[in-house]
């Protein structure tokens, strides 16, 4: 499984430096609601991710040849998607 990669600063579009470099005063802690025993009740907590799907798919290793892929890829985006229902109705 691959680490997730931070993001970049043109995706965040903030200005990072200045965002570290500010020190929170004391008067700005008054903007902060008070985290209570109710408020803590009412939080919900998601689990990020997807869901799992009913059917899920398997991995597998297929060597193909070049031109086979470079046809599949041709007909444009959504070509695995394609290859894999052309294969499920393929009888066997």
């Amino acid at each position: 499984m691959t680490a997730k990669k931070p993001a970049s600063r043109r995706s965040l579009k903030s200005d990072l430096a200045r965002v570290d470099a500010h020190r929170v005063r004391a008067n700005e802690y008054e903007e902060l609601p008070e985290l209570t025993e109710a408020a803590l009740k009412r939080a919900v907590i998601k689990k990020a991710g997807r869901p799992r799907a009913a059917n899920p798919r398997q991995a597998i290793s297929l060597r193909l040849p070049v031109e086979v892929i470079e046809r599949w890829k041709a007909t444009g985006p959504g070509w695995q998607t394609r290859m894999v229902e052309k294969l499920s109705r393929a009888r066997v």
